[in-house]
């Protein structure tokens, strides 16, 4: 009998399973305005487990407007009601920096933020969910897991001076593609993982949401004993364990890499793009915001002036963080430097706060996204790179290399390029009830609902999403989609941010599917919540020509395109149950 993976060990059950379990942690965060509504339409009142929660106010910190005000009241009044003891109000950091104080080896953690898989870097699994699951688990205080197959990542020798956790993640981001590890657990093995300290694996686990990742984890070893001052006992793989897919990587010839605008694993040397002008900086985020971070970017600024015309922001991950720079003199570097040290925020990273670039402005970030328009303006660019080389990049007005050469670096992998992820002006991608998306990869939550729409009045109920959906990318689209309409669409599908609003919007204008090639993980979770199909047949997009008429047919798991029928997977019965019910709100306020 074969070993398990650490995934498997943890449910208690094989890959491809699917379990019901009671996570130790749910978090949410601005969200939970939202989330507390979406629990009272399931018939909640009383939360079944308070102490289960972990509340954090940060994507808006401080707010920003009146409506994003009265919200953060409401979440901090609720807590107080529900008896919600972790409660943490804005200013005192990010979510999944706050979660260092509360994640430990063994725990099962969910939140309604995509980067909730940070927290593997303690040995706990951790993944991100939507905002109405996790309604679902207030009331219910369990949910339904699919025992992930598992990438088994071995980490041999030790990474060059000049070169970063982030480097790392990015390579591999641009080794595997975004959806390289779709629905997967990745485990890192080997004797390179112990000269990663918590702050690096915080950084790796993060962005395995940016590879499709269900979750990411690190071993319960010397390193994370040291971090916790004390052992504490952690659950690992079996020796003997299969995997559904190995890679080994040789630290030693890593070198520093940038993911080049507009999407991350557009993974380049960064000496093939060295010398491409930066308007703007950006140091911080739950990628990059530890101390650690601060200083490596401080050790670049130290006794230097930035250009009089860089922006350069600085946003530590935490009050806590933040004070710590203070008294080491960081704090001091920053600001003497020309840059702006900002309080504790996700807002610069998805466009709702500070730090909004300017039309045609080039950034660099070490943040984990770089879809155009992320930051709040499709018409800046961003780059994505670790905090020495957005510090050195910032110093010098253009990309620069962090170990201070010019070097020849060519990155050895290039994933097979997505097709373009936009609509042309004038063309019309809608033809007898079907949108015709089915050579566009990658489309994101931030084209389909744009992140600084997120927590506005807008967001708050469907009818108000409706109008808003895929602007931007297809203007024409929320005017003219109807009742009964099919998407087709490329790969890895609904990929970026785990907000919940398009799958929202796309259930109430009566979408009956969407056929695709591939889906992003937590989009799949949002949409069955909604009662949105999402059909995953690629030869059904293959054969799609505009014009043929599309026929979807959920008894009988069949797309008919024109006169070929093609078959699809049958559903689980509960989720077809949940479709009937039109989504996870009615299912649970008739069936729980």
């Amino acid at each position: 009998m074969s070993g398990k993976t650490f995934a498997e060990k943890i449910f208690g059950a094989a890959a491809g399973s699917i379990v019901f379990a009671r996570p130790d942690i749910i978090l949410s965060h601005d969200n939970t305005a939202s989330i507390s509504k979406t629990f009272e339409k399931m018939g909640g009142s009383e939360i079944a487990d308070p102490n289960q929660l972990l509340i954090v106010l940060d994507h808006n910190a401080p707010p920003t407007n009146a409506k994003l005000a009265n919200d953060y009241n409401y979440i901090r009044n609720l807590a107080r009601e529900k008896g919600i003891a972790r409660f943490h109000d804005a200013g005192k950091g990010i979510c999944h920096q706050i979660m260092a104080e509360y994640a430990k080896p063994k725990m099962i953690i969910v939140g309604s933020d995509s980067h909730t898989c940070t927290a593997g870097a303690f040995n706990a699994f951790a993944a991100g969910i939507d905002r109405t699951e996790t309604a679902g688990l207030w009331k219910q205080g369990e949910t339904w897991f699919r025992v992930p197959e598992t990438i088994k990542i071995t980490l041999h020798g030790k990474m060059p001076k000049g070169v970063y956790a982030k480097d790392l993640s990015l390579w591999i981001i641009g080794m595997i593609g975004s959806a390289g590890a779709d629905y997967k657990s990745i485990e890192y093995h080997g004797e390179g993982v112990k000269t990663l300290n918590v702050a690096d694996r915080m950084t790796i686990a993060n962005l395995a949401s940016e590879m499709g990742a269900k979750n990411a984890v690190f071993p319960a070893d010397e390193v994370l004993d040291a971090y916790f001052g004390e052992h504490k006992e952690g659950i690992w793989a079996d020796e003997d364990a299969i995997y559904g897919q190995e890679i080994e990587i040789n630290l030693n010839e890593l070198f520093p890499v940038v993911a080049a605008p507009h999407h991350v694993d557009n993974v380049k040397a960064l000496s093939e793009v060295q010398g491409t002008k930066i308007h703007q900086a950006l140091v911080g985020t739950c990628t990059n915001g530890r101390l650690e971070d601060l200083r490596e970017a401080a050790k670049v600024l130290k006794g230097k002036k930035l250009p009089e015309d860089m922006i350069m922001l600085i946003i530590p991950a935490s009050r806590q963080i933040f004070m710590d720079a203070m008294k080491e003199g960081l704090i001091e570097t920053f600001m003497e430097s020309g840059a702006q040290v900002l309080a504790s925020s996700c807002g610069p990273c998805l466009g709702t706060g500070q730090g909004i670039p300017a039309d045609g402005f080039n950034v660099i970030s070490t943040a984990n996204r770089n879809f155009k328009g992320r930051m709040g303006n499709k018409e800046s660019s961003i780059y994505l790179a670790s905090p020495a080389a957005v510090a050195m990049s910032a110093l010098n007005g253009e990309i620069t290399d962090p170990r201070g050469i010019k070097a020849n670096d060519k990155f050895p992998y290039k994933v097979e390029e997505g097709s373009s992820v936009e609509v042309k002006k004038g063309e019309d991608r809608y033809v007898e009830g079907t949108w015709n998306y089915a050579d566009l990869d990658n489309m994101n939550t931030d084209q389909m609902f744009a992140g600084n729409l997120t927590y506005t009045v807008l967001s708050s109920e469907p009818d108000k999403i409706l109008p808003h959906l895929f602007k931007g990318f297809d203007d024409s689209f929320a005017e003219r989609v109807k009742q009964g309409d099919v998407i087709m669409a490329g790969a890895n599908f609904g990929c970026g941010s785990s907000r919940e609003h398009p799958a929202v919007g796309l259930a109430f204008a009566g979408v009956k599917a969407v056929v695709c090639k591939s889906v992003n993980r937590i989009f799949y979770r949002s949409s069955v919540n909604q009662g949105l199909p999402i059909i995953i047949l690629p030869e059904a997009v293959d054969a799609y020509q505009q014009g043929d008429i599309v026929v979807v047919d959920m008894e009988k798991g069949i797309v008919k395109i024109g006169i070929k029928e093609l078959a699809f997977a049958p559903l689980p019965d509960k989720l077809m149950k949940i479709f009937k019910s039109k989504g996870l709100v009615n299912y649970i306020r008739e069936f729980a």
